[in-house]
């Protein structure tokens, strides 16, 4: 090889070895640099993480002084719980007329059964006082089933009462037929409306009947006696005065039991000139359906709603035909508040509540063969049902006060 060329490949391969060098400074610079920013700098959650958790800043968990935090809220005494508690969700009770029925009389052509439900709750304490509770979520694990309730509106009455012997007919689509008078017995068949019962005996809220050759429970509110000789047959229903009615009236009466007002008498009081959208003037009936069903005083639960929807006015009672605020929290009333079709579903729901929760202990035969779950009671009068129902600690004077005004209306 010549002299020039052996002078020309010494100077490319250095020109080449400068390069590569160059090369590898510019990739350790980048190293150094990777690692000292990644060291010096937040990270932030990401792939499938709602917004709210990719805002928390993951590497500064070491630098959070949980000392700090702890004397923090142990200065505050405050603090936050969460928990996920399974619930009754109670079913929705529909009335409609059946013009073959005799005048007032009921009947259950579909038996309510009850769903359930997770309702997530918050609780804040103040040095360990609860202080505020809030529904914050809520997810149906299974859905209720409407009652249906049928109320006769033929141009005359009967006043028979049944009696052992006799033949009943079912009047629900699946009745339920139990070895024992209650909810908790084994259930041994199922019939379907129009079914022929001989009833054998009467034991409170039940029939012990045969069908064949099964021989069981059912509830009493899902039969019927059908008599077409009786169809002239007329009852006038014996209303008390108004000095009868109101001589029991006190701010300590038992309100689980019924008032004993009429028809007529409900409609009277409730007819009002406070009722400026007619609300309980027009579903005055309903009251007087739920003392026949639930024995609970009607009047009591006109005043809760008189009092809780400022005479159906409140926001809820008119977008939700919720005239009791039922499922509303303080924090957040009306997106709480339940929604129903009517508001017969909401006088019918919340007597049913007051009934099967409030105003009896537990284990007392209520409707429908159901016992009491007495989950609140602390007595069956106001003052005892504001222990727990109401967190204003005037509410019971304030229903009362509504309670006085509709009994002396008589």
């Amino acid at each position: 090889m010549k002299a020039k060329d052996k002078k020309m490949h010494m100077k490319i391969t250095l020109k080449n070895i400068i390069t590569f060098l160059a090369f590898i400074l510019s990739l350790l610079y980048m190293v150094i640099f990777y690692n000292y920013y990644f060291e010096r700098n937040s990270v932030y959650a990401s792939e499938t993480v709602s917004n709210e958790i990719r805002a928390i800043k993951i590497s500064e968990a070491s630098k959070v002084n949980i000392e700090e935090i702890i004397a923090q809220n142990a200065q505050d005494g405050k603090k936050e719980e969460y928990s996920v508690e399974e619930t009754t969700l109670e079913y929705i009770t529909k009335y409609r007329n059946n013009s073959s029925l005799p005048k007032g009389q009921m009947q259950v052509v579909q038996e309510g059964r009850e769903g359930k439900q997770e309702i997530t709750i918050k609780r804040i304490y103040q040095n360990e006082e609860l202080i505020e509770e809030q529904q914050v979520a809520s997810k149906v694990t299974k859905a209720s089933i409407s009652k249906i309730v049928e109320i006769g509106t033929a141009n005359y009455t009967s006043n028979y009462k049944v009696k052992v012997g006799d033949t009943l007919y079912a009047t629900s689509d699946r009745l339920a037929v139990m070895v024992e008078p209650n909810e908790q017995s084994q259930k041994i068949a199922t019939l379907t409306k129009g079914n022929q019962l001989k009833l054998l005996e009467i034991k409170n809220e039940w029939y012990r009947i045969s069908c064949g050759s099964t021989v069981g429970y059912v509830k009493a509110e899902s039969t019927t006696y059908i008599d077409s000789n009786k169809k002239e047959e007329t009852k006038v229903e014996t209303a008390k005065n108004k000095t009868q009615l109101i001589s029991g009236l006190s701010f300590g009466m038992a309100l689980n039991k019924p008032s004993g007002l009429t028809l007529e008498q409900f409609k009277k009081i409730l007819t009002d000139n406070k009722d400026t959208n007619k609300i309980f003037a027009n579903n005055a009936e309903y009251f007087y359906y739920i003392e026949k069903q639930y024995n609970i005083n009607g009047v009591f639960v006109a005043a809760v709603g008189i009092h809780e929807s400022a005479w159906g006015t409140s926001k809820i009672a008119r977008d939700k035909n919720n005239l009791f605020g039922y499922g509303a929290y303080d924090s957040n009333p009306y997106h709480g508040a339940y929604q129903f079709s009517d508001y017969s579903e909401s006088i019918d729901l919340i007597a049913r509540v007051f009934v099967k929760y409030y105003i009896n202990p537990k284990g007392t035969s209520i409707y429908g063969g159901e016992k009491a779950a007495g989950t609140y009671y602390n007595g069956s009068t106001l003052s005892g049902i504001n222990t727990r129902y109401a967190s204003d600690k005037n509410w019971a004077n304030g229903v009362y006060n509504h309670m006085k005004y509709l009994y002396n209306k008589l």
